[in-house]
């Protein structure tokens, strides 16, 4: 693993170092004060879950929030160098005594995080610093993540957080290389900057556009005492009379746990398993015609456990897949397939209208101390509205529902039969 980071690294070292193939970032910039960007989210969000399993309570959470980002330019010169702010502030919407959602804090109580009530307001945030040469980039400080194999759960009220650095080169055209450590993760409901534990993450990987049909990336993640993650994607779109296309998509993970880690299998029983380790792979293929788009979906396990991510800091929103909702269908050996239908209705004449419906089934689930069969499915539909002009340009609601089924071997292993709203009203303020 350590010969694996550190031919990484170098590699995104040497590419700093080639002249550019094209045209220079740093070269470009106009200066600290002058490419300066900020921006203020003001977002009312709300989750509904309604439990139809015996004896578990519903769970609903209401919060609103302002999400800011302040990020300075960079500074003339063959180096330039910069700062960014990220954070945010809440309150609590009502009496909202549940934070089941990832949606509101709860306070300390007798020496326990998270075991009191819940917070009535909270802030949270943190600076970074940035330098570029040539198409490189580099950055230290709390950043919002978006790496399949460490991304940051940005579907609640605020992201999460992850501090350490992560360097960016485009220094060949089409070809974009990652390398980062990280050693701090807050989640969307966490006061504490370093909620989750994290110890390191450390983190590589490419993408490289072939050309405008085919794409591929690869990244890697390890997280000390905790796993070690590989991660897969290749696209390719082709293109078709009357502005027709056909896009297929294969994505894969690997996944191996150290012994200190924690799976939803280990909480059925089977944290002594020696070795654990997981295969998920997808394949999906769409066809688009006009304002439709149509997707089928074929997703599958192997290995000893499920799919499990976000419970080690390994990012709650590291999971790339095509058949992922309010399930995101990676249970120990299950298999699942989807069918999906999108409808921009923007382009039949009402503009920042869209709608996504899609029906997902899963079989085959392998649950510790149950001989039965696991199986899950779920219905799922979101209607988003953007404003397109006007003095709420940009500001946009979506209303998500789904409603999720399991069978009795499964239902306790996973998150229980459920039906779920989420309605979040975004509304952006561009500062400068």
């Amino acid at each position: 693993m350590q010969k694996t980071q550190k031919l990484s690294l170098a590699i995104l070292i040497q590419a700093a170092l080639i002249s550019s193939a094209y045209a220079n970032e740093q070269s470009e910039a106009k200066g600290f004060i002058e490419d300066a960007e900020g921006s203020v989210l003001f977002r009312t969000g709300y989750i509904n879950r309604d439990k139809k399993t015996v004896g578990v309570k519903d769970q609903s959470s209401a919060a609103q929030s302002a999400i800011f980002k302040l990020d300075s330019g960079y500074t003339q010169g063959v180096v330039g160098f910069g700062v960014g702010v990220v954070g945010d502030a809440s309150f609590k919407l009502g009496a909202n005594k549940n934070a089941s959602n990832n949606m509101i804090p709860r306070e300390t109580l007798n020496g326990t995080d998270n075991a009191g009530d819940t917070y009535d307001h909270w802030e949270r945030g943190g600076a970074n610093v940035k330098a570029r040469i040539s198409n490189t980039d580099i950055r230290y400080g709390t950043q919002v993540l978006d790496l399949p194999v460490l991304a940051s759960n940005t579907g609640r009220m605020v992201p999460e957080y992850f501090e350490g650095f992560l360097a960016t080169s485009r220094e060949i055209k089409g070809l974009e290389l990652t390398a980062g450590k990280f050693t701090k993760n807050q989640m969307s409901e966490q006061i504490n900057s370093d909620g989750n534990n994290l110890d390191s993450a450390v983190v590589w990987g490419a993408k490289y556009k072939f050309n405008d049909a085919l794409n591929a990336s690869y990244y890697g993640l390890n997280s000390e005492d905790k796993l070690e993650r590989h991660y897969i994607n290749a696209n390719y779109k082709h293109s078709l009379a009357n502005g027709s296309s056909l896009t297929y998509d294969f994505s894969g993970y690997h996944t191996e746990w150290d012994q200190d880690a924690t799976t939803y299998s280990s909480t059925l029983g089977n944290e002594n398993i020696d070795g654990r380790s997981n295969n998920i792979w997808a394949v999906s293929g769409s066809y688009n015609y006009g304002p439709h788009n149509m997707m089928l979906a074929y997703q599958q396990n192997t290995g000893n456990t499920g799919y499990d991510y976000g419970q080690n800091a390994d990012g709650f929103q590291s999971v790339y897949l095509p058949n992922s909702y309010l399930s995101d269908f990676v249970g120990n050996h299950e298999k699942s397939a989807q069918v999906q239908y999108n409808l921009d209705f923007g382009k039949i004449g009402v503009p920042g209208l869209n709608w996504t419906t899609a029906y997902v089934y899963g079989w085959d689930i392998e649950v510790a101390g149950n001989n039965q069969e696991g199986k899950e499915r779920e219905i799922f539909n979101q209607v988003k509205y953007t404003v397109q002009s006007g003095f709420a340009k940009d500001a946009s609601l979506r209303v998500r529902n789904s409603i999720y089924r399991a069978n009795s071997a499964y239902d306790s292993a996973y998150i229980g039969s459920t039906n779920e709203w989420r309605l979040f009203l975004d509304i952006p303020v561009k500062l400068f």
